[in-house]
């Protein structure tokens, strides 16, 4: 059985740091690539950032290119989200998602709550 699961989440000032992660279990880690997605409430689910399945490309929306960084850890079959300098929109339910290079089935996790306030 699949599993993926998020932690890190929380309340942050803004300008504050979190580091999300998603342990994964039950797959081939290392042929996912690996996505990183977040909803705000009243807002349709947001592609934020991308790993392939070497670790070395990665790609990010343009609100937080420079702030979130992607990394993955194939021996701990987990991917990280390193979020700096965090604003009130970064507020949202954060999701990690692993898609097969090749047979590109898919699997979520359930998410992880990130609140960015004063």
């Amino acid at each position: 059985q699949v599993q993926l699961v998020e932690s890190g989440g929380g309340l942050v000032q803004p300008g504050g740091s979190l580091r999300l992660s998603c342990a994964a279990s039950g797959l081939t880690f290392r042929s996912y690539a690996l996505r990183w997605y977040r909803q705000a409430p009243g807002k349709e689910r947001e592609l934020v950032a991308t790993i392939d399945t070497t670790g070395i490309s990665t790609n990010y929306v343009d609100s937080v290119k420079g702030r979130f960084t992607i990394s993955r850890d194939n021996a701990k079959n987990t991917v990280y989200l390193q979020m700096n300098s965090l604003k009130p929109e970064d507020t949202a339910v954060y999701y990690c998602n692993a898609e097969h290079y090749l047979v590109r089935n898919e699997y979520w996790g359930q998410g992880t709550q990130v609140t960015v306030s004063s």
